[in-house]
Protein backbone atom coordinates (compact mmCIF):
# COMPACT_ATOMS: atom_id res chain seq x y z
CA UNK A 1 0.00 0.00 0.00
CA UNK A 2 1.62 3.86 -1.06
CA UNK A 3 2.06 5.70 1.96
CA UNK A 4 -0.26 8.84 1.49
CA UNK A 5 0.23 12.47 2.21
CA UNK A 6 -1.86 13.98 5.33
CA UNK A 7 -3.74 16.05 2.98
CA UNK A 8 -4.45 12.49 0.74
CA UNK A 9 -5.30 10.94 4.24
CA UNK A 10 -8.16 13.38 5.34
CA UNK A 11 -9.62 13.20 2.17
CA UNK A 12 -9.95 9.66 2.09
CA UNK A 13 -11.19 10.05 5.66
CA UNK A 14 -13.63 12.38 4.77
CA UNK A 15 -15.07 9.91 2.00
CA UNK A 16 -15.47 7.09 4.46
CA UNK A 17 -17.33 9.20 6.70
CA UNK A 18 -19.74 10.48 4.16
CA UNK A 19 -20.43 7.12 2.64
CA UNK A 20 -23.75 6.40 2.99
CA UNK A 21 -24.32 9.90 1.87
CA UNK A 22 -22.71 9.40 -1.53
CA UNK A 23 -24.47 6.55 -1.94
CA UNK A 24 -27.50 7.88 -1.05
CA UNK A 25 -27.37 10.76 -3.58
CA UNK A 26 -26.19 7.92 -6.36
CA UNK A 27 -29.20 6.38 -5.77
CA UNK A 28 -31.28 9.47 -5.81
CA UNK A 29 -29.53 10.26 -9.54
CA UNK A 30 -30.12 6.28 -10.41
CA UNK A 31 -34.07 7.10 -9.59
CA UNK A 32 -33.75 9.70 -11.99
CA UNK A 33 -31.85 8.40 -14.39
CA UNK A 34 -34.62 5.16 -14.30
CA UNK A 35 -37.58 7.64 -15.14
CA UNK A 36 -35.74 9.10 -18.04
CA UNK A 37 -34.22 5.79 -19.64
CA UNK A 38 -35.12 4.89 -23.10
CA UNK A 39 -34.03 1.16 -23.52
CA UNK A 40 -34.24 -1.84 -21.81
CA UNK A 41 -30.33 -2.43 -21.53
CA UNK A 42 -29.71 1.08 -20.42
CA UNK A 43 -32.53 0.28 -17.30
CA UNK A 44 -31.00 -2.79 -16.75
CA UNK A 45 -27.48 -1.07 -16.11
CA UNK A 46 -29.25 1.30 -13.94
CA UNK A 47 -30.83 -1.39 -11.97
CA UNK A 48 -27.61 -3.16 -11.29
CA UNK A 49 -26.01 0.27 -10.30
CA UNK A 50 -28.86 0.37 -7.86
CA UNK A 51 -28.32 -3.25 -6.41
CA UNK A 52 -24.65 -2.85 -5.72
CA UNK A 53 -25.70 1.22 -3.97
CA UNK A 54 -28.08 -0.85 -1.85
CA UNK A 55 -25.52 -3.72 -0.78
CA UNK A 56 -22.90 -0.57 -0.24
CA UNK A 57 -26.06 1.24 2.26
CA UNK A 58 -26.05 -2.33 4.13
CA UNK A 59 -30.01 -2.22 3.19
CA UNK A 60 -31.45 -5.69 4.36
CA UNK A 61 -31.53 -8.53 1.54
CA UNK A 62 -35.31 -8.99 1.35
CA UNK A 63 -36.05 -5.16 0.81
CA UNK A 64 -33.05 -4.81 -1.97
CA UNK A 65 -34.51 -8.04 -3.36
CA UNK A 66 -38.47 -6.68 -3.23
CA UNK A 67 -37.00 -3.33 -4.87
CA UNK A 68 -35.07 -5.24 -7.54
CA UNK A 69 -37.89 -7.58 -8.80
CA UNK A 70 -40.66 -5.17 -9.24
CA UNK A 71 -38.21 -3.25 -10.81
CA UNK A 72 -40.23 -0.11 -10.60
CA UNK A 73 -38.45 3.46 -9.88
CA UNK A 74 -41.29 4.67 -8.09
CA UNK A 75 -40.85 1.56 -5.52
CA UNK A 76 -37.25 2.54 -5.37
CA UNK A 77 -38.12 6.28 -4.75
CA UNK A 78 -40.57 5.66 -2.29
CA UNK A 79 -37.98 3.83 -0.48
CA UNK A 80 -35.12 6.03 -0.83
CA UNK A 81 -37.17 8.97 0.75
CA UNK A 82 -37.56 6.92 3.73
CA UNK A 83 -33.74 6.26 4.27
CA UNK A 84 -33.25 10.00 3.66
CA UNK A 85 -35.35 10.70 6.52
CA UNK A 86 -33.73 11.51 9.74
CA UNK A 87 -34.61 9.02 12.10
CA UNK A 88 -37.46 9.42 14.37
CA UNK A 89 -36.60 11.36 17.61
CA UNK A 90 -33.88 13.33 16.24
CA UNK A 91 -33.67 17.31 17.48
CA UNK A 92 -35.05 19.67 14.85
CA UNK A 93 -33.18 22.09 13.60
CA UNK A 94 -34.77 25.60 14.37
CA UNK A 95 -35.49 28.23 12.07
CA UNK A 96 -34.47 31.81 13.45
Amino acid sequence: MPDYTRHQKKIIERYYDRREEIMLAKLQEIVTELYLAETDAKRDQLWKRAEKAMKALQVPESIAQHILTQAKPEILAKNLRGWLQPPQGAAKERKA
